[in-house]
């Protein structure tokens, strides 16, 4: 499913944004707040609460890795958070118009959104098969997919994967797969978990938590498989200051360990840090 050509641009494009983070200097004890903020004392910033573990809602509260790493940073500037929950579709139009002071939503990291955003990188990762628990139809690999039912989120990155994965069935001569669309994550959880379909494409984190909260009834179905991208938090184009103050803010819960903490509370795939 990996295009070479493809991949060699998604890693200069991935380079190049490394190097704009890591050119900007961190320590711990100078990270300075932002000099604008949409409201005085208070990170804002758009957030939609339907990719766990990223983000999400429990018991009617917003919680999740980013939220909890803006919590840190923020307190690194001295700063409180102000998040705003919205569809996804909403999040850069929102920025853009200066109701926010930037994105923090598990965001993936593609060049159509860098030509309107600036990102800050954090985390990355890549895609995984989830399955019934037992793995009834002994599904290994996308390659086992052909002529099964696969559900996904509608409009998300993973049900592009699940159409081009049954393009290959087709063209090797195997039977097409049935792609079931849903709502939200959790409506494709639910359409697995009753047996309505076969397995869902979702993301390494997001396949890590479903297995670990539910493993009587999920189980990853094979190796963790590309293409892999970067997540960042996104900024306004341009907005220097508040890319540096945000770069010194992530460089210093890095520092400090507290990073590396949520990385193991959220139970992420230990490669999830490796931005190379």
């Amino acid at each position: 499913m990996n295009n070479g050509r493809n991949l060699m641009l998604r890693g200069t494009f991935t380079a190049a944004l490394l190097a704009a983070a890591i050119a900007v200097p961190a320590n711990a004890s100078e990270v300075k707040a932002p000099t604008k903020l949409v409201e005085a004392g208070s990170i804002t910033y758009a957030v939609a609460a339907t990719f766990a573990p990223f983000e999400f809602q429990e018991n009617g509260k917003l919680t999740g890795f980013d939220v909890d790493m803006m919590e840190l940073i923020a307190a690194k500037m001295g700063l409180k958070t102000n998040p705003r929950n919205m569809e996804f579709k909403g999040l850069i139009p929102t920025l853009k118009g200066n109701r926010v002071d930037i994105i923090n939503s598990g965001m993936y990291i593609k060049p159509k959104r860098a030509e309107v955003v600036d990102f800050i990188p954090y985390l990355r990762v890549g895609n995984q098969l989830v399955v019934a628990a037992g793995n009834p139809k002994n599904i290994n690999s996308t390659d086992d997919l052909c002529g099964l039912k696969i559900a996904v989120t509608l409009g998300g990155f993973q049900e592009g994967l699940a159409k081009e994965q049954g393009k290959e069935c087709v063209a090797k001569g195997s039977d097409n797969t049935v792609v079931l669309t849903f709502p939200s994550a959790q409506d494709a959880a639910l359409s697995l978990k009753q047996g309505r379909a076969d397995a869902i494409f979702n993301s390494t984190p997001g396949a890590a938590k479903q297995v670990t909260a539910l493993p009587d009834v999920f189980a990853i179905g094979g190796k963790a498989f590309g293409p892999y991208f970067l997540v960042g938090i996104a900024v306004r184009k341009g907005d220097d200051n508040m890319r540096s103050a945000l770069s010194a803010g992530l460089k210093a819960i890095q520092a400090d360990g507290s990073f590396d903490k949520l990385v193991v509370k959220y139970n992420f795939p230990l490669d999830a840090t490796e931005l190379e």
